[in-house]
Parts: structure tokens; C-alpha cells; sequence
């Protein structure tokens, strides 16, 4: 199981350490969540963001856009240096349009899917995805408590396409990691469980 920590649970004024830091503790991905202050209600950062901290890891830039219009931004995320993009499906722009964009780039798609979307939302989609991110909290702010029912959408998903890299983003820490591998979970996006701890390499050790 893959571990990405987020960095919208690091020191904001030391992003460039704290990306480093995380990077020789054992990340696998560094997940940096993009709010618009309309899909969700909280702004975090944008592209500009991105490309200052790319210099400071060589570890897939794992790049959520929690955005109404994923298709007006993500060439600009692209360009600063995001490997591996997913969007919202709830999202209002064109699903296909974006996962396109993403893919005439080179880098892997995903779609992301809140608590109150059915899994049957990203079907039609399955085959031409990369991974797909089920959010086990409602998305928009760090630190909120596991929905361990969101483990079903996994199931479900794997029961779909087996071979899919499932993420999810929400609550995890070392007592719910356990319950998500179980499910079938390969990538765990992990914010205030990594960064507010005292070690971050012991942090991502007790995970994997």
C-alpha cells in the first residue's frame, strides 16, 4: 500500500522542507489537494504552488482538484508539474474532456467521488482510468473522521476491475489503515496522521 501524504497538513510557511522531509521519511506520492473555495468551501492553493515545490521531490506529484472546472486548470497543473491528476465527478465540467486532457499529456487520471455519490457514477469510466479516489470524508477540510461505510465503494470497485488502483483520502491514521487494506485499498493519502506527528518516517512506517 502506497502512502501520499498531504500536504494541506503541513507548515504552509516551510511547504518546501516539509515537502523534503516527508520525501526522506518514506512518501510514496506527495498529495496536494486543490480547493477553489466553490466545489468545496475552503481555498488552498493553485498551480504556481505546485511548480515552486516540484524542485523539492522527485516522488509523484499526486494533484486532487477539488474544483468546479477541473478543464480550465488542469493544463496549467499539468505544465507545473502534477504526475498524477484526479478531478471530481460531480464536477460541472465534461468528464471525457478532462481524463483526454490528462492522458495528452502523459500523466495518469483519476476520478475522485464524494461520500453521497454512488459508486455506479464512475463506471462508464473504469477503463480509461488510472486510479480512481474515493473520498472517506467530505471533502474540503483536514483532519475529519473516517467513514469506514466508504470502504464498500472499494469493494465494489475491485470487484469491477481488480487490477485498478483504488486511493483514498480521509481520515486515515493506524487504526483505520488496517480496515482499508483490508478492503483493497493501494494508495492511502494521510494528512495530520503524518505531518502532526513527531516522526514523520515512524509516522509512515506504523501505515505501510
Amino acid at each position: 500500500m502506497l502512502i501520499a501524504p498531504s500536504i494541506l497538513a503541513a507548515d504552509f510557511a516551510a511547504l518546501g522542507a516539509e515537502v523534503e522531509a516527508v520525501d526522506r521519511a518514506g512518501a510514496d506520492w506527495i498529495h496536494l489537494d486543490v480547493m477553489d473555495g466553490h466545489f468545496v468551501p475552503n481555498l488552498t492553493f493553485g498551480p504556481d504552488t505546485v511548480r515552486a515545490l516540484r524542485p523539492h521531490s522527485k516522488k509523484p506529484f499526486d494533484v486532487h482538484l477539488m474544483i468546479s472546472h477541473p478543464l480550465s486548470y488542469v493544463g496549467a497543473f499539468l505544465d507545473a508539474g502534477a504526475d498524477c491528476v484526479s478531478f471530481h465527478i460531480e464536477a460541472d465540467d465534461d468528464a471525457q474532456e478532462v481524463i483526454d486532457r490528462i492522458h495528452q499529456a502523459g500523466r495518469r487520471a483519476g476520478l475522485a467521488i464524494k461520500p453521497a455519490t454512488p459508486v455506479e457514477a464512475v463506471v462508464p469510466y473504469l477503463g480509461q482510468l488510472d486510479f480512481v479516489l474515493v473520498m472517506t470524508v467530505e471533502p474540503g477540510f483536514g483532519g475529519q473522521a473516517f467513514r469506514a461505510e466508504q470502504l464498500e465503494k472499494v469493494r465494489a470497485l475491485k470487484a469491477l476491475s481488480p487490477a485498478l488502483p483504488i486511493e483514498i483520502d480521509g481520515g486515515v491514521n493506524e487504526q483505520t489503515a488496517p480496515a482499508a487494506k483490508a478492503a483493497g485499498v493501494d494508495i492511502c493519502v494521510a494528512g495530520s496522521s503524518v505531518f502532526r506527528a513527531a516522526d514523520y518516517a515512524q509516522a509512515i512506517a506504523v501505515l505501510k
